[in-house]
């Protein structure tokens, strides 16, 4: 198929791909071995960086980059945490890789924890991914039997723990600060930033954070190098990514493609087998709840992080998810205002009264009552929401869906005045 390219899924079809004994045959763990008796940690930064390897997560911030702005001459330790609190609604890609190669995600931060001369890695996953706790908890387990984790690893002198920690739920959790304060046992409230994790994070100590995907592209680089990486994908998007595609598609999934190389229309048409029933695209979220939703007529656009970025949305989580025809975008905005309302740690006033207030008006236009100056006043509190006004970018998602659903099918708001939603609230036939 045009553009795949199975980097981090490599192994996921393989029977029991989640044990040790599968990994090993199936090359994992070789990268670690090569890398910690070939090179000094300074060197595997400067591997990183060359190749252009960005976070896998939302932001898309230059891994590289990340790792060497930990600071090397404090006296304090320094920690590695993977960020698997995967909360975005739409988005499941992580979980493939914590469910079917944990190994791979092991390998990859022993390999990061390496570069920065930490110890102590955290594996942070979300409370509701039960089979994704049990099995990196086994392969953990297993790794250290193995001489993967713990004291001398394989001789090398490098030691290094690893510790997995389940989440309670919350959606801010997925924030890195949040995160933070999380593991360390406290209520997960966004820190104002700077000073920024790599220098202050886990405990006062320089930390590094990244994602599970991120995490997972490491052994490959390190085993084939930064240039072989740094050739895929295109300017400012090396390598694949996968995307988790749900909706109204006849072939919903994940789909690991090289970046630039295919665009979202052949994702769906192609990749995903088309829309169901024969309808036709009517929206499209390009990287989770949090971005901008696209109209049919911006589906030519290339997965990359630039150029879904000029068509003013974001790749963020790579989480597609498609809506047809029948549609009810006021309902789409409402199901999304809903939960950022919900997740809103409540910190910053813009975010936590501004989502209550858009829902609110929302469900005016849903079940009746709404005018048409309310549409101008839902712009209006996107417009004191956003723009940096809140300690994290929660409040800057939740406006996303708002705007560019008022911006590109106002006429389903204004269809919805006075008598609330004439398709009685419905998505479609098949809930997205």
């Amino acid at each position: 198929m045009k553009g795949e390219m199975r980097l981090t899924t490599a192994r996921v079809d393989l029977p029991r791909s989640f044990t040790l004994e599968v990994a090993e045959q199936n090359g994992v763990y070789g990268s670690l071995k090569k890398t910690l008796a070939q090179h000094k940690p300074d060197e595997i930064i400067q591997i990183i960086k060359a190749s252009g390897l960005r976070g896998r997560g939302g932001a898309g911030f230059p891994t590289g980059g990340k790792w060497g702005f930990v600071p090397k001459n404090l006296d304090k330790p320094r920690y590695v945490v993977c960020n698997a609190d995967e909360s975005e609604p739409g988005t499941f890609k992580d979980r493939i890789i914590l469910e079917r190669d944990p190994h791979l995600l092991i390998e990859g931060c022993v390999l990061t924890a390496y570069a920065v001369e930490s110890h102590q890695v955290y594996i942070y996953i979300r409370g509701e991914y039960g089979l994704s706790i049990q099995r990196v908890s086994d392969a953990v387990r297993e790794a250290y039997k193995a001489g993967y984790l713990g004291k001398n690893i394989k001789g090398s002198g490098f030691d290094c723990d690893l510790t997995v920690y389940a989440g309670a739920g919350a959606y801010i959790c997925g924030e890195e600060t949040g995160l933070l304060d999380s593991l360390e046992g406290k209520r997960g409230h966004p820190r104002l930033k700077p000073p920024f994790p790599a220098v202050v994070g886990l405990y006062g100590s320089p930390t590094v954070i990244n994602n599970v995907e991120t995490l997972a592209s490491v052994p490959a680089i390190l085993e084939k190098g930064a240039e072989w990486f740094a050739s895929t994908g295109v300017k400012n998007a090396a390598g694949p990514r996968i995307f988790a595609v749900s909706g109204h598609v006849n072939k919903p999934g994940l789909f690991e493609i090289e970046m630039g190389k295919v665009t979202l229309r052949e994702l769906i048409d192609d990749h995903c087998g088309g829309m169901r029933n024969g309808r036709k695209v009517k929206a499209v979220i390009p990287g989770g709840a949090s971005t901008p939703f696209l109209n049919a007529e911006e589906l030519d656009v290339p997965l990359d992080f630039d150029a879904i970025q000029a068509k003013g949305s974001f790749m963020g989580s790579t989480a597609v998810i498609v809506m047809d025809e029948t549609t009810c975008m006021v309902h789409a905005a409402l199901i999304l205002t809903r939960f950022f309302a919900h997740e809103s740690c409540g910190q910053c006033t813009p975010c936590r009264e501004g989502t209550h207030w858009a829902e609110s008006i929302l469900e005016r236009f849903e079940h009746g009552g709404a005018r048409t100056e309310d549409i101008d006043i839902l712009l209006d509190i996107a417009a004191e929401m956003g723009g940096g006004r809140t300690i994290c970018a929660l409040a800057d998602g939740a406006i996303g869906p708002i705007r560019s659903t008022i911006q590109k099918w106002q006429g389903d708001y204004e269809s919805h005045v006075p008598g609330g939603c004439p398709q009685k609230g419905s998505l479609c036939e098949v809930s997205w």
